[in-house]
């Protein structure tokens, strides 16, 4: 495992790009309206980046290995789509819920973000489930420390979620960020307090559970990205980017219309 400290003129340069993911989220808002098809956030969401921002949509023709190139510049993971939904035709209907996933490129350095969108007039359960996947990412972000370890963030967050009767999805977790849109290391969203990798200052990596209102089985549609709940079991996800410092944590995917941290988070 690699892992890249990364200096303080390089953080400087991952705050721009973090807050430029976050504006982008900040500008979509008003369009995450009943009736609007994902592909149009797609389209409006790219406009933004490349002609208001001068950034660059990291998704857009990102092929890991194994995988075809993805087709457009957003994830829209839709109800029981748990990340990675290729936007398209899909009409956004009142009751929806919809995870929308930023990456920007900023003079060669990324940011990553996503938040939860309720579509309409979302139920009570749909309410709770983007409540709690909200108070999960925080509750993993609250860990983070120069010394503390990987699995404090991880069992930090199962044990919340399993609380409130939810699961974690185990095939996907953070990663660091910084040059590469994806580097070491492999951020669990479940696991033991007290294991992996050992946090330094100069860190930075998103924390971003994938939370299921049923059962942790995923499966794969067969364009070869959408990953969605087996037992189609509505699904939810927030991430932010976070550094590590000496005292404690920064988000750095933060922006004028970022939902504030939680009082309890010290």
């Amino acid at each position: 495992m690699s892992i890249t400290l990364k200096t303080p003129a390089e953080i400087e340069k991952m705050r721009i790009a973090g807050r430029l993911a976050a504006e982008v989220l900040d500008y979509i808002t008003p369009h995450v309206v009943p009736g609007v098809t994902t592909g149009e956030l797609d389209r409006l969401c790219h406009d933004y980046m490349v002609n208001v921002q001068g950034c660059i949509p990291a998704p857009l023709n990102y092929a890991p290995p194994g995988y075809k190139p993805y087709p457009k510049s957003i994830c829209t993971s839709v109800n029981h789509q748990i990340c990675h939904g290729i936007p398209g035709d899909k009409q956004l209907k009142s009751g929806d819920i919809v995870n929308l996933d930023i990456t920007v490129i900023k003079d060669g350095w990324h940011g990553d973000t996503s938040r939860m969108f309720l579509v309409g007039d979302a139920s009570i359960q749909a309410k709770r489930l983007c409540e709690v996947t909200f108070e999960c990412m925080w509750t993993g972000i609250a860990q983070v420390r120069a010394g503390a370890h990987l699995g404090d963030i991880g069992s930090a967050i199962q044990r919340h979620a399993e609380k409130a009767g939810y699961s974690v999805v185990r095939e996907f977790c953070g990663h660091g960020i910084g040059a590469k849109f994806h580097e070491d290391p492999q951020v669990l969203h479940y696991g033991k307090a007290g294991t992996g990798v050992r946090l330094e200052a100069g860190m930075i990596f998103t924390i971003e559970p994938m939370i299921n209102a049923g059962k942790p089985a995923i499966r794969e549609l067969a364009d070869g990205w959408t990953i969605v709940t087996k037992d189609h079991s509505l699904s939810a996800q927030w991430e932010h980017m976070v550094l590590v410092t000496e005292t404690g944590f920064e988000v750095l995917s933060v922006s004028a219309g970022t939902r504030p941290q939680p009082d309890w988070v010290k």
